[in-house]
């Protein structure tokens, strides 16, 4: 039987996997996995994340000496340099770093990736990171339900 390792089948990119399968993937991300010579299974979709909404104590910081201390060094707790127009969110460490959570009111209520910690942010707290104190200051403390994507 011919190899179709590397070839571009109809918008499918095989993968050989061992010498008896073949992994076919699509650039729309479906997976059909097939037995040389034997059968194809159905192609299964991804399944949209699952939130879960909490309601948390959310507050603001900025990343002068003011909000962080010794830490206003211009990187998050995860190693992620600041960069103009970022926006994420300091959280406990129940939430692993890059959770996503929808905050309403911040970041036009977009998905944003927890990249920092904070010594006062246990449990259902989060800080919220703007760019000048002055935003932080505005934002304020907030009771708000957050929805958290669970780990899939």
């Amino acid at each position: 039987m011919k190899s179709t390792a590397g070839k571009n089948l109809h918008g499918l990119f095989p993968v050989r996997i061992r010498t008896r399968f073949v992994v076919w993937l699509t650039t729309t991300l479906f997976l059909v996995t097939c037995i040389v010579g034997v059968v194809c299974a159905e192609p299964t979709h991804q399944q949209p994340p699952e939130w879960q909404t909490v309601q948390m104590r959310v507050t603001a910081y900025c990343p002068c000496e003011q909000c962080c201390g010794e830490y206003s060094d211009g990187q998050t707790a995860s190693g992620h340099n600041i960069q103009p127009g970022d926006a994420f969110v300091a959280a406990d460490t129940q939430y692993p770093f890059g959770t996503e959570m929808v905050i309403e009111g911040y970041d036009n209520d977009q998905p944003v990736k927890v990249l920092d910690r904070g010594g006062a942010i246990k449990g259902n707290r989060l800080d919220v990171f703007f760019h000048t104190h002055q935003e932080a200051l505005n934002w304020g403390v907030k009771y708000i339900d957050v929805k958290v994507q669970l780990a899939s």
